[in-house]
């Protein structure tokens, strides 16, 4: 899993004043929303005896834990505890990360990570959201998968004549024509010819007024760390999916979809659209669950790799140049101690790097070596 990278973690109307549990790279966040509507994203963990903040309550944009009413400013400082006299001052090491978040293109995104503003990848840009001739919807999926199984499967075209048979394939014409793959240091896409099933249902029937192309153009792209694009020009007109492919832990996935229409614009196709993502996922779900090794290999030669598998291959040689710089989530990430949940990930923020007196504040040595919250 890789760190230093905004990630969508919510739908943004999903997000308001009640704090609401979200969970990305195997650490739990708890977001909500301030009085001026801006997001706000911290740990989930209270840094005085692991409680979940999630579980608390909104006070005058602070969030009080539940355990012992500690509460916490948007920028992860605890500015009051109830138990304390009026004399006491609160520690300074009384503090729980704070991770940079914004609301755009409908999803709230937290950057994962402790680079300095100045050296943060972007946020993908996703201009169908800005267009008043798209129509979006959004749906979810969990899969029981590691994200990066998950990420590659949208980006593989050679999988749908055989996965999603004449639904979205067909099985008569699985070739791949060559094709030129358009990389930049943080995203790479490709054009591709995909010989289509004759359209069905509701889209089916505008469809069949038209002549049906021999071949239809597919853009399949892939932006870091967790987001693919599928772009599938239709005779009807433009479908676009965007999957933000969560990592919930090293082998569970959620999936979280916006998606894009410019025909049959109206509310009342939404359900329509929704069922035939749900259709695609659910196609997908039991080959990629059954995937092994469960997760990535990190030699690229550990796994075949053929000239389709282009954009799969492009993303893997990048991600292990990411690993070699530091960008993987790994131990250093993960704190322990001896109750039964025994381990948690944490992942250090941008105000560990700011004040490096506090870079330790959050955790602290176990008797037994390990260490503890």
């Amino acid at each position: 899993m890789l760190k230093n990278f905004w990630y969508a973690v919510e739908f943004a109307d999903q997000v308001g004043p009640q704090p609401r549990k979200v969970t990305c790279l195997g650490q739990d966040f708890v977001l909500f929303r301030t009085a001026s509507g801006a997001v706000t994203c911290l740990s989930d963990l209270c840094v005085h005896r692991g409680g979940a903040l999630s579980m608390g309550t909104v006070v005058n944009d602070c969030i009080a834990c539940p355990y012992h009413g500690w509460q916490y400013n948007t920028d992860g400082e605890c500015v009051k505890i109830p138990a304390n006299a009026d004399e006491r001052k609160i520690p300074r090491k009384a503090r729980v990360d704070a991770y940079p978040a914004v609301e755009r293109y409908g999803m709230v995104w937290a950057f994962l990570g402790d680079l300095p503003e100045a050296e943060r990848p972007p946020i993908p840009r996703i201009p169908e959201f800005e267009d008043a001739s798209f129509r979006c919807v959004q749906y979810e999926m969990v899969v029981e998968a590691n994200y990066e199984r998950t990420f590659e499967n949208v980006v593989d075209a050679s999988h749908t004549p055989f996965v999603h048979g004449t639904a979205f394939g067909n099985p008569g014409k699985p070739q791949i024509p060559d094709f030129r793959i358009h990389q930049t240091e943080w995203s790479a896409e490709a054009d591709i010819e995909l010989s289509p099933p004759p359209p069905k249902g509701l889209w089916g029937m505008l469809a069949r007024r038209r002549e049906q192309p021999e071949f239809v153009t597919v853009t399949n792209a892939w932006y870091l760390p967790n987001i693919v694009k599928l772009h599938v020009r239709l005779p009807i007109g433009d479908l676009l999916l965007y999957d933000f492919n969560i990592p919930l832990s090293q082998d569970r996935t959620l999936i979280k979809i916006l998606g894009f229409r410019n025909f049959f614009t109206g509310s009342w196709a939404d359900g329509n659209t929704r069922k035939r993502i749900e259709k695609i996922l659910l196609q997908d779900r039991p080959v990629v669950e059954s995937q092994r090794p469960e997760l990535l290999p990190f030699d690229l030669s550990d796994e075949l790799h053929v000239r389709s598998d282009g954009l799969q291959v492009a993303y893997r040689r990048r991600r292990l140049e990411l690993i070699k710089q530091g960008w993987w989530v790994g131990g250093d990430d993960v704190i322990t101690g001896d109750s039964p949940r025994r381990t948690a990930t944490v992942l250090a923020s941008p105000a560990r790097r700011d004040n490096p007196e506090l870079a330790s504040a959050w955790v602290h040595k176990a008797r037994t070596g390990g260490i503890d919250r």
